[in-house]
């Protein structure tokens, strides 16, 4: 399936199309650029306009003599609650070290403490400190590196800025032969390639507050789909438990990282009460969908609108100093973090399914390659543990540019597929609606299928005769088949497990200790099960 969309404008040729400069993206196209392969890089807004660049925490490693490779596996297992792929998790723990000593050769700058050796975070479900972090503004500076070393060494890449991916395409074969794009002019264009590398991110626009950045559309996933990929977990979606709660609050949400409990802060109610009391062993730093349940259930024992993060025991020497960034988004909107506990409640965040792919990104189209957060290589299971995912970008970007510098696939020329419309965007506000009252941390089997009934009336709903589709149209075709699959996924897993809480299955059930995969077929999503398997090739 493809997109209707106006006539195609201009065309170019290249070696490898890589869509998204994030940190999963740039990593892919240092060892090809370092190669000599010819690259053309799509983004959607400017070259550092990515979800990397928002985040806080931090990136993931053993670092010190007192942590081990076996502890990062164990704490990261336990974080996914039985659905991570254990061998894919110790391969990434195993090299996440060199991919930051890589970066760090990049002149990526962390904090070092006042011997000189790394000011290491903990954060939620790491039992050791392993987070490297530069303040409260980590992915900033991986941005700001990458970007950098790829600055110095561009020869042979094409950048096109302000760009969007529409489609990707195939072949007669099924192989991804390139991708169909929509410019910053409102143009149709068509990158052809012999490799096409998503590294387009996550799907939060999909909730009404979001930690994301208003391009997390779920363009990779979407286009993906429509081109015969699998994707899977796609029901797991981690939501923050600690986003700053505003009455009028649209969009983005102000993140509170989880390295501010790491440091001493505490979840609290209107009373003082602590939260996390009697919940779990780990208290405040229990994983992320662990504390983002508490609170809910919280929420509906108390009648409270939210809860509040007392971040006072750190002082304001403190704050000011780790967590400038943090410290100055509260003052801006009202709140002095240092004298008073500040309201909070959980945020949509990030999504531990996706794609199906291996580290390597091969997905199961063949020329298809998917990295960062819109893969999902079970290494994240049923919830991401804190700070992974920046790590998991870097090891799994940099080894499909290793991969792509090595061979290249040689597909035929694009195919067409079955044309379907856009969706009508003037749904989205009920899309939103719909997926915060009934695809959030709480979930029951009737609100599912409410959910799925209101998404039924929306994909196809557009009317724009002349097919000549926007970046309105394609945020509302993209986000609302990510809904339906997501919930689809939702709907069929009758269990709770990991981030995936389900009121009328509120325990997790051995039997589904099992991957839902999905796919898109003759207009329809395809749903299976399949019990788990270790580091499988997606790809012949």
């Amino acid at each position: 399936m493809e997109l209707r969309v106006a006539p195609v404008a201009w065309a170019r040729r290249t070696d490898v199309v890589v869509v998204g400069t994030g940190a999963a993206g740039l990593s892919a196209l240092l060892p090809l650029v370092a190669a000599g392969v010819d690259c053309v890089a799509v983004t959607r807004g400017d070259p550092t306009d990515s979800a990397t660049a928002w985040a806080q925490g931090g990136l993931a490693a053993v670092w010190e003599q007192s942590d081990s490779v076996d502890s990062h596996v164990v704490d990261t297992l336990d974080a996914g609650a039985g659905l991570c792929d254990p061998v894919a998790v110790a391969d990434l723990v195993a090299s996440a070290p060199d991919a930051v000593l890589r970066l760090i050769e990049l002149g990526a700058a962390f904090d070092r403490a006042t011997d000189g050796t790394y000011d290491l975070h903990l954060e939620g479900g790491h039992s050791h400190r392993r987070i490297l972090h530069t303040d409260d503004a980590t992915g900033a500076e991986v941005e700001r590196a990458l970007w950098a070393a790829l600055q110095r060494a561009t020869a042979g890449t094409v950048l096109l800025p302000h760009t969007r991916l529409v489609d990707v395409m195939t072949d007669d074969a099924g192989s991804a032969c390139g991708v169909r794009v929509l410019d910053g002019t409102g143009r149709i264009g068509e990158v052809r390639a012999d490799a096409v590398v998503l590294a387009t991110g996550g799907l939060g626009q999909l909730w009404p507050v979001t930690t994301n950045p208003s391009i997390a559309t779920a363009d990779g996933l979407a286009a993906a789909l429509r081109a015969g990929a699998a994707a899977r977990d796609l029901e797991f979606i981690q939501f923050h438990p600690t986003v700053l709660a505003e009455r009028d609050a649209d969009g983005r949400g102000v993140l509170l990282s989880e390295a501010l409990r790491g440091e001493g802060a505490v979840l609290v109610d209107r009373s003082g009460r602590r939260v996390m009391d009697r919940v779990h062993p780990l208290g405040d730093l229990a994983p992320r969908d662990v504390v983002s349940a508490a609170i809910m259930a919280h929420l509906a024992d108390s009648g409270d609108d939210h809860v509040f993060l007392d971040l006072t025991a750190l002082g304001a020497t403190r704050l000011q100093r780790s967590f400038p960034g943090i410290t100055r988004l509260c003052r801006e909107r009202g709140y002095d973090p240092a004298t008073s506990p500040v309201p909070v409640l959980p945020a949509a965040h990030y999504s531990c399914g996706g794609i199906a792919a291996d580290l390597w990104g091969r997905t199961s189209v063949p020329g298809l390659f998917a990295v960062g957060e819109v893969a999902g290589t079970g290494v994240h299971g049923a919830n991401r543990l804190a700070s992974n995912s920046l790590t998991e970008a870097l090891v799994a970007g940099h080894r499909v540019g290793d991969l792509l510098s090595g061979a290249l696939p040689r597909p035929g020329a694009p195919s067409a597929r079955a044309v379907v419309s856009t969706a009508d965007p003037s749904h989205l506000p009920a899309l939103q609606t719909a997926m915060q009252e009934h695809v959030f941390v709480a979930r029951s089997g009737g609100g599912l299928a409410d959910a799925l009934a209101s998404l039924a009336e929306v994909l196809g709903s557009g009317t724009d005769p002349t097919g000549r589709a926007g970046h309105r149209d394609l945020t509302a075709t993209n986000l609302t088949l990510a809904a339906q699959a997501i919930t689809a996924a939702a709907a069929l897993r009758t269990e709770s497990r990991g981030c995936h809480r389900r009121v009328d299955h509120p325990t997790p059930a051995p039997a589904w200790e099992r991957r839902i995969v999905i796919t898109l077929a003759d207009g329809r999503l395809r749903l299976s099960n399949a019990p788990l398997t270790h580091t499988e090739r997606t790809a012949a």
